[in-house]
């Protein structure tokens, strides 16, 4: 198989423009794994972050510090002079996000009922200071209404009441379906981010090949040859396949190698038949692509544009859901985008049952029309050069 052969030396001979894409891709995939793996960690429970309080109290009861007591369950205190400019500058540069001052009388305010209120000054739109906020609010209502219904009690015993009032938590149990693991999970960027590399890795390998073959003194030369043109084509086509097959698999190996726990999920098996799809699309791609070039000078440029193109708008770098609709209508003109949109629906998949399974096959429909339409117009394109010759 003289053809075949020579199909797989030119191969080896661009082993240096794969070996590029290959690492960038495996950096990024592993600058992935580690970020999914941080979130993941971090996204199965719920701590709440403690707010930095500077914590000015002009009078010092029972109630005022058993106030303190509580608030330092949620608050961090920050020892800040009481000073306007300090406290200003503390809250300017987040060395506090919430100054609280207790005005003197206020316990006896409470006490008699009445209605005297905490200042405050906040950093906005801080989220912790909205649990301090409650926590204020809480403490403070509560003592209100055990002095309207207890008006006995002395100081020291409403602060141990509000204290065994409080001290109460709630346990909080997150159930996550087991099946619902890969959701935005590192598998789902990651067959994503593999349109981008497995493009640019065929388009490069194949085309070429298909460039040098389709030139006018080669083509002569093999016509002259013993081989028939179904013999040589039937070559060049298995040589195109097997390096397809070995890109696909290549990649695929280094999900395995930096997430294996994700191949025993029943998402797995979608990723890999969208993936499968996706390579056949891309293949007959580069096929149509070395049959319109005529030189391999022009091939990096119109590589970088088949590859990144696409990948901006289509989901690859930016999720879909934060691009712009006319963005996105433009985008489904082009394969990537339908894998991509494959991709998250596998991702999502918690029953699969024919209704939940309908659009993922739908998309992956799509990628195989894709490929009939690129591989005849590879065939009416590469007959037309040589009827021309």
């Amino acid at each position: 198989m003289p053809v075949f052969n020579l199909c797989l030396k030119i191969f080896r001979r661009n082993w240096l423009a794969v070996f590029i894409y290959v690492a960038i891709f495996v950096a990024i995939s592993v600058t992935i794994a580690i970020t999914s793996v941080h979130d993941q960690s971090s996204g199965n429970g719920f701590t709440q972050q403690k707010a930095k309080i500077a914590f000015i109290s002009e009078e010092k009861t029972p109630l005022t510090e058993g106030f303190r007591q509580e608030l330092a369950k949620h608050a961090d205190f920050v020892s800040i002079p009481d000073s306007k400019e300090q406290l200003q500058d503390a809250l300017f540069f987040r060395q506090v996000t919430y100054v609280l001052r207790i005005p003197k009388g206020f316990t006896k305010n409470i006490l008699d009922g009445g209605t005297m209120q905490i200042e405050k000054t906040i950093v906005p739109e801080s989220v912790e200071n909205a649990y301090i906020d409650i926590d204020v609010q809480q403490y403070w209502n509560l003592a209100r209404l055990y002095v309207r219904h207890d008006p006995g009690l002395t100081q020291e015993q409403l602060t141990e009441r509000l204290r065994q009032n409080l001290d109460g938590d709630t346990p909080v149990r997150m159930n996550v379906h087991e099946h619902a693991k890969t959701k935005d999970s590192f598998s789902m960027y990651y067959f994503n981010f593999l349109s981008y590399a497995l493009s640019a890795i065929l388009i490069m390998g194949i085309s070429t090949v298909m460039i040098v073959f389709n030139k006018q003194d080669l083509r002569r030369r093999i016509f002259c040859s013993p081989s028939s043109p179904l013999k040589v084509n039937l070559q060049i086509i298995l040589a195109d396949l097997l390096f397809a097959a070995v890109a696909l698999v290549a990649l695929v190996g280094f999900c395995f190698l930096l997430d294996a726990k994700s191949f025993t999920t029943p998402n797995m098996p979608y990723f890999l038949v969208n993936a499968v799809a996706f390579t056949a699309c891309i293949t007959s791609l580069s096929f149509l692509v070395g049959n319109l070039l005529n030189n391999l000078s022009a091939m990096s440029g119109v590589c970088n544009i088949l590859t990144l193109g696409p990948s901006f708008i289509s989901g690859v770098f930016v999720p879909q859901e934060f691009l712009n609709d006319t963005v996105l209508k433009i985008a489904s003109f082009t394969p990537t985008y339908w894998y991509v949109q494959a991709n998250t629906k596998i991702a999502k998949l918690t029953d699969f049952d024919w209704q939940n399974l309908r659009p993922v096959f739908t998309s992956t429909l799509i990628l195989l029309t894709f490929t009939a339409a690129f591989a005849a117009l590879s065939l009416v394109v590469g007959k037309r050069k040589r009827l021309m010759e």
